[in-house]
């Protein structure tokens, strides 16, 4: 029974200990307000979690424990259907700071850093535990051609494998 409950806990802490990945930033001065709302995603690296998705949006509400709720939702090409996943998030250093733990599933969690925020919130680069994941979040469904350009060439600066990225068709 303790090798079981030392097992329990040894998951826990390691879980719940989620570090930005080396040589990346996340946003300082963060505004948690104006971050809420609907992002659509514009380029990612395909993951696990996301893997045959078009068509992804990401909702963030305030949540009443302090932290927020993250709904997401995309269209699963393959079996022709809507998906949808939700999400805590809270903050991992202080709250002006782009650094979130994210949980789908408790006790686990992953890392969420916001690594570049434009200054009206229009656009955000991404990225979670490693060079793995990542993601270009805009608000509106298209974004002007130089954002791209700069979300490819900050991204391959930071070690990112940018001729994986996928672009989604515009919604």
């Amino acid at each position: 029974m303790r090798r079981i409950l030392a097992m329990i806990i040894a998951i826990f802490f390691i879980n719940s200990c989620v570090e930005v990945p080396e040589g990346i930033t996340p946003v300082k001065n963060f505004k948690v307000k104006k971050f809420m709302g609907t992002w659509y995603e514009i380029a990612r690296l395909d993951n696990p979690f996301e893997l045959g998705m078009t068509n992804v949006t990401i909702n963030y509400t305030f949540d009443p424990d302090g932290g927020f709720k993250i709904q997401n939702s995309g269209y699963m090409v393959k079996w022709q259907e809507w998906r949808y996943a939700e999400a805590k998030a809270s903050f991992v250093e202080d709250k002006k700071t782009g650094f979130l733990k994210v949980s789908y599933i408790w006790p686990f969690y992953d890392p969420y850093v916001i690594f570049k925020l434009e200054p009206d919130y229009d656009y955000a680069f991404v990225c979670g535990r490693d060079r793995t994941f990542l993601w270009l979040l805009s608000r509106t469904e298209y974004v002007d051609r130089d954002v791209i350009e700069e979300f490819e060439e900050e991204a391959k600066k930071l070690g990112f494998d940018t001729s994986k990225l996928i672009y989604m068709d515009p919604f």
